[in-house]
């Protein structure tokens, strides 16, 4: 399946070259982000959070909690892909009620996500390798 290019960022080359570069894709599981996504997922009363890596064609979860049994999505049509775009948090107070994500199978299919909240995770260079979501 083919990434449309309105969730592709400008730099995606670039961008991916920094993904490679922290060589965390594909990783082990790790205490310290699994501890993240359970204090996330605690915080914001939210059965799931992820800590995920947006690869060119698939979004793989370094960290879930709550999401048992899942490694990685499409790239599309996982809403972390779109919350890479910009520096700002990508919130959706009501999925089935914003443009952005009225589409999307996650939220008109059988899964029924009604909010996300994800916070692109930078590198010091400025690249977005993925997401911290609830």
């Amino acid at each position: 399946m083919s990434v449309p290019a309105t969730i592709v960022p400008k730099n995606e080359l670039q961008r991916m070259a920094a993904v490679k570069r922290y060589e965390i894709l594909d990783t082990p599981a790790d205490g310290s982000f699994d501890r993240v996504t359970a204090i996330a997922a605690r915080r914001f009363g939210v059965p799931i959070s992820i800590i995920s890596i947006v690869d060119h064609d698939r979004i793989w979860f370094k960290s879930h909690h709550g999401l048992e049994g899942v490694r990685q999505i499409d790239r599309l049509p996982g809403l972390c892909a779109s919350a890479i775009l910009r520096p700002d948090p990508h919130i959706l107070s009501d999925a089935t009620k914003d443009v952005r994500s009225l589409a999307n199978p996650l939220v008109a299919g059988d899964f029924g996500l009604r909010f996300y909240a994800g916070v692109p995770l930078q590198t010091s260079d400025g690249f977005n390798l993925g997401t911290l979501c609830v």
